[in-house]
């Protein structure tokens, strides 16, 4: 890390988080591969509804995990707004491309995992795991099922890029990795994988970046 980095920073920030949820395993991904130091955590319990309290909607009013607080006091919301804060702060090992061509396509590629695989993977999860009810009242089943069976039309085009390259968005590892990622790992509650349909390359990838520390978080 270079000296001139403000390394107390991340220690007088609070990371409003929930574990084993996928846009805070994002972050925290995020984090253990910049080799940050620390943030103090606070877990919400979303299952008990946390974070639907007027005390935790003063700090996100949409009720939203995760939450980072500032060492001002300011609140910053949404997962990739995270990662851009604190790929400010720590620039080193990038993960959200050092020139403005880069930038632009890693962005690309993170918004294109986000919306086709991570998102889908959660409508199906949401509305078909009974451990999830609490959260997503009422439950689709029939909706979460076809979410499942359009995941194959929706992320052939992931399984065809990676048949190419090595990752995700370029020949390195960005953060548009760590998104299908933690999109897949989430899948893992109903017991589903790429190669389940069909998706070879996809599941060579999830197999290759598991054994990343950062994939241990």
């Amino acid at each position: 890390m270079p000296a001139s980095l403000p390394t107390l920073q991340c220690k007088a920030m609070k990371l409003y988080t929930a574990p084993r949820a996928p846009n805070p395993r994002r972050v925290d991904m995020f984090l253990a591969e910049k080799s940050a130091p620390p943030i103090e955590r606070i877990a919400i319990d979303i299952n008990s509804g946390a974070h639907r309290t007027s005390e935790f909607r003063a700090k996100n009013p949409i009720a939203r995990i995760p939450v980072l607080e500032l060492d001002d006091g300011r609140l910053l919301a949404e997962s990739r707004a995270i990662c851009t804060y604190l790929e400010g702060l720590y620039p080193e090992p990038n993960l959200m491309g050092s020139s403005t061509d880069e930038r632009a396509f890693i962005e690309m590629a993170d918004r294109q995992v986000e919306f086709t695989l991570l998102a889908t993977i959660a409508n199906a999860i949401r509305h078909t795991h009974p451990g999830l009810a609490a959260l997503e009242q009422p439950q689709f089943a029939e909706f979460g099922k076809s979410q499942f069976g359009k995941l194959a039309e929706k992320i052939r085009w992931l399984d065809d890029r990676l048949a190419t390259q090595a990752f995700v968005a370029s020949d390195r590892f960005t953060i548009a990795d760590i998104t299908a990622f933690c999109g897949i790992e989430f899948a893992r509650l109903l017991k589903w994988k790429p190669a389940d349909i069909g998706l070879t390359h996809l599941q060579a990838w999830r197999e290759r970046i598991a054994t990343r520390p950062s994939a241990q978080v």
